[in-house]
């Protein structure tokens, strides 16, 4: 019978060394800068389209951008 080969990790390389203090500070930097992406996201869409359609060939005037017709 053929042996069969652990794929478990042993040592350095384990789930101890990626909690170190650097693992810990990119992981809330990025959580923060998710978070703060995220809500730029959802504020800022609206206006952003309402800005390239205010800058777009024909000019249209901000009351026809609005409007539903």
């Amino acid at each position: 019978m053929a042996s069969r080969v652990s794929s478990k990790g042993k040592g350095k390389a384990g789930r101890g060394a990626e909690d170190g203090p650097t693992a810990r500070f990119v992981k809330e930097w990025s959580t923060w800068t998710m978070k703060k992406a995220k809500v730029i996201a959802h504020y800022g869409f609206i206006p952003l389209i309402i800005v390239i359609g205010m800058n777009s060939e024909p000019k249209p005037h901000l009351s026809q951008l609005l409007s539903p017709v």
